[in-house]
């Protein structure tokens, strides 16, 4: 059994091929890996960076990608204004969303953590402070921390998954990946 830790760059496609897009310059899993016979298991939007976990395990994926397993997954996250404790206590008790309510997060913020540099960097505006989070959920809707944190009146600056269950890409760097034991 294979399992690739990969530590996917912004603007990365979480696919191993653009389908459709004959020509096209959107990067994907290729462009980093070349691996034949793992998946990913799971998706990490284009837009976010982070823990990507690859296998050839079928079982294994989806004991990770599948909501019913509650996998824990740890985001970094960058977001808009001076995070207060209200907007926290709100992700920890879990916010209310168009597609429902999301389960408890658990939430703290954080310092800085000095991660490698995003190519783009984010827009920083000089009038408007930035904070970041650690958030840990157990559940995977579409981009739901961007809107989890949106909700709190926080929206997402940046957003990079440290940590799925107990694994996680510290040590590995960013467009990098490495194989661990399952």
């Amino acid at each position: 059994m294979t399992l690739v830790l990969f530590n996917k760059p912004y603007d990365v496609l979480s696919q191993f091929t653009d389908r459709g897009s004959a020509g096209s310059p959107r990067r994907t899993l290729s462009d980093f890996i070349d691996m034949p016979g793992v998946y990913p298991a799971g998706r990490l939007d284009r837009d976010s960076e982070g823990l990507l976990l690859l296998t050839d395990d079928g079982r294994l994926q989806a004991r990770i990608a599948d909501p019913k397993f509650k996998m824990p997954k740890t985001y970094l996250v960058q977001v808009e204004g001076d995070v207060t404790e209200t907007a926290l206590a709100a992700l920890r008790n879990g916010v209310q969303l168009k597609d429902g309510p999301t389960r408890p997060a658990e939430a703290e913020r954080i310092d800085d953590p000095q991660l490698w540099p995003r190519d783009p960097p984010i827009r920083v505006r000089k009038s408007v402070p930035d904070s970041w989070i650690r958030l840990t959920i157990r559940e995977g809707r579409n981009r739901q921390v961007r809107r989890m944190t949106a909700a709190v009146g926080h929206p997402t600056l940046r957003l990079v998954r440290w940590r799925i269950g107990d694994w996680t890409i510290d040590g590995v760097p960013s467009g990098e990946w490495r194989c661990d034991p399952a």
